[in-house]
């Protein structure tokens, strides 16, 4: 009888064991799921902080021209494709 007992105990404890193991793995499961989500979204907001600054940047350049324009966006623009040319003559020099 003692030993029925001892197996009867032992039979509840491991399905306890089990029970809670499985709940476990599945919150585990939800949990992986969670981080991989917010790994994501955190990606997500890194490119679009990344998108803002290199905008922000342009922006900022943008006005340097136009200022030191005398706020006439033609002259900046001027200034800005002569400094391309600049570049581009620059680069063929480099690649002779």
């Amino acid at each position: 009888m003692e030993t029925e007992q001892l197996i009867d105990s032992f039979k509840s404890k491991f399905a306890a064991l089990v029970e809670k193991y499985n709940g476990l793995k599945a919150e585990n499961a939800r949990l992986a799921g969670e981080n991989a989500e917010l790994r994501q979204k955190l990606e997500e907001k890194d490119k679009e902080l990344d998108n803002n600054k290199k905008e922000q940047n342009t922006q900022q350049l943008a006005n340097t021209f136009l200022a030191a324009s005398g706020n006439d966006p033609q002259e900046a623009k001027n200034k800005i494709n002569k400094i391309v040319r600049e570049i581009d003559n620059c680069i063929a020099l480099l690649n002779r």
